[in-house]
């Protein structure tokens, strides 16, 4: 199975039959990981099929693959990819980075000078984002939308952000911003993950140690990752 058998798309209205099944998908995945992931209804999520503010992937057989929606923040200035997710049987096909990129497209063209940004706490969706232009941030970079946040509350870690007040917690903050010429810098992070994913790994069951520590601080994570990366 490869790409060349699937159909990436901006959703459309018509689409909403879909919905039930993308949010059950959505649910039962972030359950299999042990994460949290803001839970959306099949409503909210046909909505942004009518707005035009989402993709959506097929096999060529019709039946549905993937999905991912655009939401935005602090009036427009900020834009979050969200709810990405591929099927179980169309997994290692890249289907992930191929929807990835449509919503990255769509977001740049609707939103051409927002920052766009995105949590995550997985190898591959870094290595994705990374290829697109994203650089791992601070918190502090992200958007401080009060109604973002919130979303995080249906996260099993979210007691460990509210510890943190919001400065740090087991998800990696990435952001693409327009209006720097660091993209170059991010492609290399990219292959730096590429060639080390080991040391991603590694980097991530520390980092955890650390974040459910009281008086651990983001300047010893980041410093941590700079020496990983740069052996």
């Amino acid at each position: 199975m490869d790409i060349n058998e699937f159909i990436v798309q901006v959703a459309i209205a018509e689409h909403h039959v879909f919905a039930e099944q993308i949010v059950t998908e959505m649910a039962e995945s972030a359950k299999a990981r042990g994460t949290g992931i803001a839970k959306r209804s099949p409503e909210y999520v046909a909505n942004k099929m009518k707005e035009g503010k989402a993709v959506i992937a097929f096999h060529k057989d019709g039946t549905w693959a993937g999905f991912c929606y655009i939401e935005t923040w602090s009036h427009g200035q900020f834009v979050a990819n969200s709810g990405l997710i591929v099927s179980p049987e169309y997994r290692k096909a890249g289907l992930a980075h191929a929807i990835k990129e449509k919503v990255f497209e769509l977001s740049r063209a609707l939103y051409p000078k927002a920052k766009i940004f995105g949590l995550t706490t997985g190898l591959a969706v870094m290595k994705i984002n990374s290829d697109l232009g994203y650089e791992p941030v601070t918190y502090s970079e992200l958007t401080q939308d009060e109604e973002f946040w919130k979303g995080c509350q249906s996260c099993i870690n979210f007691e460990i952000l509210k510890m943190k007040e919001r400065k740090n917690c087991m998800c990696t903050a990435m952001l693409y911003d327009p209006a720097t010429q660091k993209h170059d810098a991010a492609k290399k992070f990219a292959e730096e993950l590429q060639k080390k994913p080991k040391l991603y790994e590694r980097f991530m069951r520390i980092k955890q140690r650390l974040v459910v520590k009281p008086k651990s601080g983001l300047k010893s994570i980041l410093v941590l990752f700079t020496l990983l990366f740069n052996k």
